[in-house]
This record gives structure tokens, C-alpha cells and sequence, in this order.
């Protein structure tokens, strides 16, 4: 491999690269799905290739294959550089690179149980068990299980230098139970919605969730929002589990802070960026108690690695330091504009297709003190949500709606009635200003979005995003109003 990567890099050079860097990757995926205790799909696949990128002339170019022989890596960098001599007669500025460290190392996610040696009966049998589970309930119609496994072993090499290697193991597992009744259809999930939950970790992580034992609760809720209460519309104290503050922060706070966003190069996927490089240093995001780390190191995270797909070493860093915006998720070509040195080391390509572009690692609420028992009894009158169920942010990922499977109202400090379809609205600035209170490290999740959407063409990749249940003051809930 590393003969083979040193070739391409020679190639595109002698071809008139600047700079030119290679990705080997190949990809091992098994994804399990039962419903209603048969099984619904099995899909197991692999896929290998490559892709190389270069500068010409201060201009990008890239090219890729399925092939990794010494004819099709000749080819495929030669066309790289055709395309980089193109795009340099139409380019607005010169690409400058941030330096990097020239680093040769090998990188595994650590796992105590390779799933993909895990007999697929063993995982079908307990899947089956969590759909018997929740059928046992009478209003529910229909149980789904899953999981889902991937192994990614990449090789990178630069002109620079570097020769990396680098293999990741992920991990996922969730359910849902859908309750039918006259007029109504509700949803419950466990651990999260969308599949559940996902880590950088082997099968262990599966074990640890205790899916069969929390499946009688889960079914039980699902039956009972039949009759529960809708979510009352009105200003409300709103106190968020911390699965529900991890989509808060990646939809609006994680996906503004890509620097590529703001910068315009991202905006066909999910919009722009209300982060303008003139509020770095100076927006008050958030109130005091509000920090969000962003890091590609935390263990189990979906967004941590070795090294991210320019060479550059994971590390952490703030994006929010005591409610005041400070940092972005930056590239090699993108660090000097946000005052970087270096680069953050956020660019990944999802596969061997596609040009690496920025992403998130994991970012993530740091914990407060609060227990959340005390939390609730210190709320007179609001509303506990839990789980997402939809979500809605506009182009500039400022004006925001969520809506979450289930909620609780509270009052004189006591969680009260059930409510079904609660929803909440919001623009990001304000609503982390009303931040006033975030539970502690023992209810801090990090939790796994294993599908984040970004680029054209479109990319998926995931991120991870550590929480746990926080308040926030006078939030708009229930039905949207003027």
C-alpha cells in the first residue's frame, strides 16, 4: 500500500501538482433490521477504491476509482491534475495550505468485541426478543429493531510526507414501537430515535444498552400517549433530556460553526451560516454556563479518529467559551481565516468517491452541576421533552422547531401528566441565552448521529454530540403562534 500511494503522489507531481495527497479506503458494512420479530433486512457489503487530490496553480482538483492498480492510480491522478489545471483559470483566490505536521502512524478504534465476528443468529435471536418484548404490549402495532456495523480501513499519503493508517469500527443498535389506536399513532424509541444509538466501539457497546430490559417501559410509553394530553401551546420553562440537547447542538451550533458555511463554499446542502467571521471573538452565543467543546478525540465518539482526512492530527478545542462564540471547525486551506495557525483537522470524505470537506467531529454541551431531580423540582411550571421525532432549521441555521416523541408537564416542581406531540421553537442565539441550567457528568451521553448530510454531491458522515438534560427559560412549546 504505501509503494502504491507513493507512486500515485509521484505521478501527480511529475504531472504538475503543487501538492497531492491519496486515500486507500476500503469499507465493511453489516446492517440488521427486524420487524415484528421477523426480519426485515439484512445487507452486508464492501467497497474499496480510491481518490486523489491535488494543487495546481493554487486550484483544487480531484479525481477517484474503483480500481487500485499501478495503470488505474496513474490515470486517475493524471485526470486529478487536468482538473486542477481547469479549475486554476476560473479559481477567485489562490488555495494556501495551513502547514501540518508530516506524521507517519497507524490508528485503531479500540474494541473488545470485533462485531463482525458476532454470530449473525446471536444478533437476530436478541433482536427478535426486543420485538416480542414490545408486542407484548396490546396497543402496539408494529415493533422494528436494528443494527448496524461498519469497519473502514484507510491509508493516506501526501507529497509532504505523511503515510497514515488508520481503521475504524463503528457500532449501532435502537428500536422503536408504534401504538395504534382509534385515531392516533404514536412513536416510542430506545436509545434515540433514527436507529438508536451509535459508537466508535465493538459489539460491547450493544451489550451495555440493555436493549431487551428497557423495552417493556418503551412500549408502555408508546401505548400510553394515546391518551395522553396534547402539549399546551404558551411560554413555558422547557427542560431537554440530553439525547434532545445533542441534536440542538449539532443542528445549531455545530453545523454553523463549519467554516466553509460561513464562507459561502457550502450552501446548496442545508444553507449557510449566520456565524459571519466578524462574530467570532464578539456574539455572545449563549449564557455563561453554555461551552461547547468541539473534539475528534473523546472515546466511543462517532466523530473521533486518529487523524482526519488532510493528515491532521484529532485534538479538541472550544467553539463556545462561557457563552461567548470563539472557535470554528476549520481545514488546512480554511484555519488562517478563522486566526488558526494550523487546522482543526475537520475534513472527511465520505468514501473513496468524494473530495474531503469540512465536518463535524464531536461537539458537544460541556456538563453542569445540576442532578436532574433537583432540575425538575427547582422548574414550577414547565415541560420536560425527550427524544426527537422532527426537526425544521432555516438556511442560515438561526430559526429553529423541534418536536420530540414524548414530554411531561411540571408544575410546583413535580413532573405531572404525560403529553403527547410536544414541540418547541426558537432562534439559536436567544434560545442559548435562556440556557440556565445543565445537568451533571453522571447524566452526560455522548451521543451518535451516524448520517449527517452535507455537500453536492451529497455526502453522509458521522458525527457524535455529548449532553446531558438542560432548562431553558420562557421557550415558546406546544402549536407555533404569532
Amino acid at each position: 500500500m504505501k509503494e502504491l500511494a507513493r507512486f500515485g503522489v509521484d505521478v501527480a507531481r511529475q504531472a504538475g501538482a503543487g501538492y497531492a495527497d491519496i486515500r486507500f479506503v476500503h469499507t465493511q458494512t453489516q446492517s440488521i433490521t427486524t420487524k415484528n420479530a421477523q426480519v426485515g433486512a439484512i445487507d452486508c457489503s464492501e467497497d474499496e477504491g480510491f481518490g486523489v487530490r491535488v494543487l495546481v496553480d493554487g486550484a483544487w482538483g480531484f479525481a477517484s476509482s474503483a480500481g487500485c492498480d499501478r495503470q488505474a492510480i496513474e490515470s486517475v491522478a493524471r485526470h486529478a491534475v487536468r482538473i486542477a489545471h481547469a479549475s486554476a483559470r476560473v479559481h477567485r483566490r489562490p488555495v494556501l495550505l495551513a502547514p501540518a505536521e508530516v506524521i507517519e502512524a497507524r490508528y485503531c478504534t479500540p474494541v473488545e468485541i470485533d462485531p463482525f465476528t458476532v454470530p449473525l443468529v446471536d444478533k437476530l435471536d436478541l433482536l427478535f426478543a426486543v420485538d416480542r418484548a414490545l408486542l407484548a404490549e396490546k396497543a402496539v402495532r408494529m415493533a422494528k429493531s436494528s443494527m448496524d456495523f461498519t469497519r473502514r480501513r484507510q491509508f493516506f499519503a501526501s507529497s509532504e510526507g505523511a503515510l497514515i493508517d488508520q481503521e475504524i469500527v463503528t457500532s449501532g443498535a435502537g428500536y422503536t414501537a408504534t401504538a395504534v389506536g382509534d385515531d392516533d399513532i404514536q412513536v416510542r424509541s430506545y436509545p434515540n430515535s433514527f436507529r438508536g444509538q451509535f459508537e466508535t466501539r465493538g459489539y460491547e457497546m450493544i451489550q451495555e444498552w440493555r436493549l431487551l430490559d428497557n423495552a417493556p417501559r418503551v412500549a408502555s410509553e408508546a401505548a400510553a400517549l394515546l391518551q395522553a394530553d396534547p402539549c399546551p401551546s404558551g411560554e413555558r420553562d422547557l427542560i431537554l433530556d440530553g439525547s434532545q440537547v445533542g441534536l440542538q447542538v449539532h443542528e445549531s451550533c455545530g453545523h454553523p460553526a463549519e467554516l466553509d458555511r460561513v464562507l459561502g463554499s457550502e450552501a446548496n446542502y442545508a444553507g449557510l451560516s449566520f456565524l459571519t467571521l466578524d462574530q467570532l471573538g464578539h456574539l455572545r452565543y449563549g449564557s455563561e454556563l453554555v461551552n461547547i467543546r468541539a473534539d475528534s478525540v473523546s472515546p466511543g465518539g462517532m466523530g473521533t479518529f486518529g487523524f482526519d482526512d488532510e493528515g491532521v492530527a484529532s485534538q479538541s478545542w472550544d467553539l463556545v467559551r462561557r457563552g461567548l462564540f470563539v472557535g470554528y471547525l476549520t481545514s488546512r486551506e480554511t484555519a488562517a481565516l478563522a486566526g488558526e495557525a494550523t487546522s482543526r483537522g475537520c475534513m472527511r470524505a465520505d468514501g473513496w468517491r468524494n473530495l474531503p470537506i469540512i465536518r463535524m467531529v464531536n461537539v458537544s454541551l460541556v456538563p453542569g452541576t445540576w442532578k436532574l431531580d433537583d432540575l425538575v423540582a427547582d422548574t414550577d411550571d414547565g415541560v420536560y421533552m425527550e427524544v426527537n421525532r422532527s426537526w425544521s432549521i432555516d438556511q442560515y441555521r438561526y430559526n429553529f422547531q423541534f418536536g420530540t416523541e414524548i414530554g411531561w408537564e411540571i408544575k410546583n416542581g413535580k413532573r405531572g401528566r404525560m403529553l403527547r406531540n410536544p414541540t418547541y421553537q426558537g432562534m439559536t442565539v436567544d434560545f442559548w441565552n435562556r440556557c440556565d441550567a445543565i445537568c451533571d457528568r453522571d447524566h452526560w451521553v455522548l451521543w451518535g448521529i451516524p448520517t449527517c448530510g452535507k455537500g453536492q454531491p451529497g455526502q453522509i458522515m458521522a458525527t457524535g454530540h455529548g449532553a446531558s438534560p438542560a432548562r431553558f427559560r420562557k421557550v415558546k412549546v406546544g402549536v407555533a403562534y404569532a
